[in-house]
Formats: C-alpha cells, structure tokens, sequence
C-alpha cells in the first residue's frame, strides 16, 4: 500500500495541502482519542499521526507535554496504541497512519518485534523523534520487510544539502520540515524566512514537503501549502482535546 503517497497526490489534484493531524492517544483518555481522530478524518484530513506517550517528550511544548504525562498516568502503552492503530485501521481503510514516537519504547519493546506489530496494526510509516540520520538504519532495516516506510526530521538548520541523505531509500514517505527552533506549540506568526526555505527544500526533495511546529490556524495551513505540499497540525488539536472540544483547524 502507498496510502502517504497516494494522500499527497490526491491533495496536489485538489489544489491544496494534505493535512496531516497528530493525536497524543490516551488523552483525554484512549476511546476519546480514537474519537478525535474519527473526527478529524471525517473532516479531511488525509494523514494521521497517532502519537505513544512518552516520560521526556523534550521536543513538545507545554500542552503536548501535558497530554502525554495524562496518557500515561491513564496507563497508555505502546501496545495500546498499536491496537488502537488497528481498530482505526479497520474503519479507515484508506487513510494514511504514521506512528509518531521517541525512540525508547520502540527499543523497549524489540525492533523487530515492535516492525511485526506495527505492519500488523496498519502503520504505513514510524517517526521517531530522537533518532539520529546516521542511527536510524537499524529501524529502517526491520521495518522495510514488513513494508512499513519511515518519516525524516528536518531540523531548520538542516542544510540543503543534507536533504538527499534524509530521503535516501524511503518510498510512502515524507519530509517532516520543522518550521521553527525549539519545542512543538501554537504560534501567532511563523518565520519570516519560512517560505523560502521550503521553496529551496522543495526544489531538491524526491519525497514530499510538510511542515509542522507552531501552523495552528487555517491561515498558516494555507500559507505553507504556498510552498509545501502538506502541514501539520498538533498543538491547536490536542488544546481543543484539552479544553472538552471537538478538535478542529480553526
């Protein structure tokens, strides 16, 4: 299957930016993520990705942060995750699921373990957040037989250059550019320079271009599909989540 691949065509012959939404599942509890993301599906958007609580989410901001410590107090496990993958799976045959995580609970649970469960589950491709270019090859070769792909980081000092070793070897896939420096979380503005640095990546790139970090209105999704082929939304959602919303891209 190349539901990545195929969501990212389906929005170029629309004219738009494929939306991918991110869900910390378990919170506000896991039926009412799996709820969420139910939601958000019926309202168009074409990626998921369902993200593993963790103890040290470093990368996220306050409200990511929160919602994952609530996950795991809620008792949230990898396994869970998985096994809400498949459930959704099962509703949602063509719609593409990433699996978003640091790297300690996939370690913890055995690669070639954890590659069997997600191909199983429905996973069409993994993010870790921690993992190193130069170290992600011993997840990249579990997963690839059982044909599940693998999403790259592209940090904003990331050189251009750099962009080919992001992207070798990867099909059903695509670049998670991150708009700004530092942690995940709404911002009223996004970086003056932002347009030209994707315009640049883009130019380069084999595999598509999304954005994420900070894109929490539907005037920031509109303005980086200007020069991105998707964004990424996080924070806005799981704030609805927080606050007894219906998530939505306001």
């Amino acid at each position: 299957m190349q539901r990545i691949t195929d969501a990212f065509a389906k929005a170029k012959a629309e004219n738009r930016g494929a939306f991918v939404a991110y869900f910390t599942m378990g919170f506000p509890s896991l039926e009412e993520s799996e709820r969420a993301v139910d939601d958000m599906i019926a309202q168009g958007a074409d990626i998921i990705e369902l993200g593993v609580p963790f103890s040290d989410p470093f990368a996220d901001g306050g409200v990511i942060r929160s919602a994952a410590y609530e996950a795991l107090k809620n008792g949230t496990t990898l396994n869970d995750v998985l096994a809400a993958a498949k459930r959704l799976r099962t509703k949602h045959p063509e719609t593409a699921f990433v699996l978003f995580s640091y790297y300690n609970p996939l370690f913890s649970m055995g690669l070639k373990a954890f590659a069997e469960a997600a191909a199983a589950s429905g996973i069409d491709a993994v993010l870790s957040v921690d993992l190193p270019l130069e170290e992600r090859g011993e997840l990249l070769d579990v997963l690839r037989p059982h044909g599940v792909s693998y999403i790259p980081l592209v940090a904003p000092n990331t050189p251009v250059e750099r962009i080919k070793d992001c992207e070798a070897g990867l099909e059903n896939s695509f670049l998670y550019v991150i708009t700004v420096k530092g942690t995940t979380g709404t911002r009223t503005e996004l970086p003056a320079d932002l347009a030209s640095r994707l315009d640049a990546l883009r130019s380069v790139a084999r595999l598509p271009v999304a954005a994420g970090f900070g894109i929490s209105t539907r005037a920031h999704a509109e303005e980086v599909s200007r020069h991105a082929d998707g964004f990424v939304v996080g924070t806005a959602l799981v704030k609805c989540l927080a606050e007894g919303r219906p998530p939505c891209l306001v």
